[in-house]
């Protein structure tokens, strides 16, 4: 292993420059801040070529400009918006042979030397078929395309802290597999979607959805692959909003803790299931993307035959659900979202059995009540109350496997990759899990799905404590009267 530590120069930034990087996922929460990070930390990198697909009738092309006007990018047009020129689009599509790329669009990456896959179906609850199609033929079709590329030095897989979920202790290594990864594959590709579905329960046990499934079968897919250049696997457990950068709460999707501030700030959800005490096992976006950056660097320079694991986690610097809790209730208070539904009421209720009874009579009642009231009462709306309502439902359900949980996470590989970084390249790459102030971070988070969920302004903070106050004057039956149809576009 090659030794950096004495050197006073930056070498990841160094590394990277004049190299082609091949990006799956680019459009996504983390493949955004990872072309950023590219961008901003590493000046002299080449081209950033980016997977893409039609998306809603969109094309790769018009997707590529939205991808550039994205406010994640805001620093960049401001101080070098040449660097957005680096972004070259390669129209394909995970989920087809070859990545449905043309001969020309692979013949335009033969300069690229390090590829990050991150593309995948996040749903946890994905048809089996479908998830296997996207989260692990996706890593086999890419693999085998890299085998085509005669400057490979570095396949870094985005796999998950969760993919071994059934395990209270998570080593950074391989498990074997649930099932043998040739019958995954034939299997899903043979059986009938309704005969899939009726046994996928059985079959994916002891895992507990099909995400964390494939994500497990596609980590062994990296593992097996026989090719000529180092692979390594990166697992990030919950990748929340930004600690640093591109700017303090950037978040972009409402997936996990996102989803229960959006339903609570909104007034929607009153009650989650979850173990308050348990460990929130969170990692700001922007030290899990410098930690991919300094993996694929170290798996370049290394050469190692085995597939490293990287887990990714604050394990370190522990916070919980209790102090997650205390952040959001007061800040919604202090800092209300605009035009909430309802006024946000409840708290986490460690009972699944209790949950389910306060959901159902405090919370899923009241929506299918207002969403009826509506319609006799011709208010029209963009937002479907019933829709809401089995939305949150499936939410908790999906969720109450991990917030009911804890694990712990064994993270030798990424401390000792963060030893290893140069003073230079630990002043500009962080990954550095005990620089996370709890507080300050879930404040932020909060404030950022408020500010890059819902495009709220701060000035709009009077008038939204004014509706709120209305709201708690009010009966729960009747607080949906007071709401703005036109608030509801972003849920």
């Amino acid at each position: 292993m090659v030794s950096c530590k004495d050197d006073v120069t930056a070498q990841i930034p160094q590394f990277y420059a004049g190299r082609s990087i091949f990006i799956t996922g680019a459009t996504g929460f983390m493949g955004k801040v990872l072309v950023e990070r590219l961008l901003t930390t590493c000046p002299d990198v080449d081209q950033l070529f980016l997977l893409m697909r039609t998306k809603r009738d969109v094309g790769p092309e018009k997707r590529l400009q939205q991808l550039k006007e994205s406010q994640v990018f805001d620093n960049v047009r401001q101080c070098s918006p040449a660097q957005l020129d680096k972004l070259c689009i390669v129209p394909g599509d995970i989920t087809k042979p070859q990545l449905g790329m043309t001969g020309e669009s692979i013949a335009q990456l033969r300069n690229v030397s390090v590829v990050f896959h991150s593309a995948a179906t996040l749903k946890f609850d994905e048809a089996l078929g479908l998830a296997v199609d996207q989260n692990v033929r996706s890593v086999v079709r890419l693999m085998e395309l890299c085998d085509m590329l005669p400057n490979m030095q570095a396949f870094v897989y985005v796999s998950t802290g969760y993919s071994n979920a059934e395990l209270s202790v998570v080593e950074e290594r391989v498990y074997p597999p649930p099932a043998p990864l040739e019958q995954v594959l034939a299997l899903t590709e043979a059986m009938p979607e309704d005969l899939m579905a009726s046994v996928t329960r059985k079959y994916i046990h002891p895992k507990p959805n099909t995400y964390t499934f494939t994500k497990a079968i596609a980590e062994v897919a990296v593992q097996q692959h026989n090719s000529s250049y180092p692979r390594a696997i990166f697992r990030p457990t919950i990748v929340v909003s930004a600690l640093r950068t591109p700017f303090p709460g950037w978040v972009e999707n409402l997936n996990g803790p996102t989803g229960v501030i959006a339903g609570v700030g909104k007034g929607l959800l009153h009650f989650f299931s979850c173990r308050r005490d348990a460990r929130a096992d969170m990692v700001p976006v922007d030290i899990v993307i410098d930690a991919l950056l300094a993996v694929g660097w170290e798996t370049a320079i290394d050469r190692s035959s085995e597939v490293r694991v990287y887990n990714c986690s604050s394990y370190n610097n522990p916070t919980t659900w209790r102090t997650f809790e205390a952040a959001l209730s007061r800040y919604i208070r202090e800092h209300p979202m605009d035009q909430v539904f309802w006024y946000p009421y409840g708290s986490i209720v460690e009972n699944g059995v209790a949950q389910k009874c306060l959901e159902l009579l405090l919370q899923t009642m009241p929506l299918h009540l207002a969403d009826y009231c509506s319609r006799i009462f011709g208010i029209k709306t963009k937002l479907s109350f019933i829709m809401v309502s089995n939305r949150l439902q499936a939410m908790n359900t999906v969720l109450q496997f991990f917030s009911q949980r804890e694990w712990k996470f064994i993270t030798n590989n990424m401390e000792r990759l963060r030893q290893r970084l140069t003073p230079a390249d630990a002043a500009i790459f962080n990954l550095d899990v005990k620089t996370i102030n709890w507080e300050e971070l879930c404040t932020n988070f909060i404030k950022g799905t408020k500010k890059y969920i819902f495009k709220e302004k701060a000035e709009n903070t009077p008038e939204a404590k004014k509706h709120l106050q209305r709201m708690k004057l009010l009966p729960p039956w009747c607080n949906f009267l007071h709401f703005n149809p036109a608030s509801t576009t972003h849920l």
